[in-house]
């Protein structure tokens, strides 16, 4: 009896090691804005979830100032403005404030009140949404679901038509 326990045992380890893993994106999975906390270089304050505007839409952009395609989102991005009137952008990025800074003031961010820019320094945006490139775009409703990611480039008016 011992014997065939022990051979039951020995055939059935091998198949724990391949228990199925959840690879689900965590923004797919917990589909709300999530939780996160950035500097915001304005003003150097704490910005998180709870700062933004209740019953409008956000867009999260994962951006690095050094980065020529961030650079041509964003100006894409301001000069089309008046498309997402109805949102709250919130341009984050893990590079230092000194850079982030400076890109607010080349770019004239504190021109558009429904955008806020800051340092992530725990890269938390970047881990939550699995960035493999910048700009990284995400897109929730004005009830906090999420709606559409968008990697790299893309055009203001794509973005637009999810809002």
């Amino acid at each position: 009896m011992k014997k065939l326990i022990g051979f039951i045992a020995f055939i059935c380890f091998p198949f724990i090691g391949i228990a199925q893993i959840d690879s689900t994106l965590l923004y797919l999975r917990f589909p709300n804005v999530p939780p996160f906390s950035i500097i915001n270089v304005a003003d150097s304050s704490k910005f998180t979830k709870e700062n933004l505007a209740k019953k409008k839409a956000t867009l999260i952009i994962i951006f690095s100032p050094d980065c020529d395609h961030c650079q041509y989102e964003t100006k894409e991005l301001t000069k089309h403005i008046a498309l997402f009137k109805k949102a709250q952008i919130i341009l984050a990025s893990p590079k230092g404030y000194t850079e982030v800074k400076k890109f607010y003031e080349d770019y004239n961010i504190s021109q558009h009140p429904n955008i806020i820019m800051g340092t992530d320094p725990s890269y938390f945006f970047g881990t939550f949404f699995k960035v493999r490139s910048f700009p990284s775009i995400f897109l929730y409703d004005k009830k906090g679901k999420f709606v559409k990611s968008f990697d790299g480039n893309t055009s203001v008016q794509q973005i637009a038509e999810f809002l």
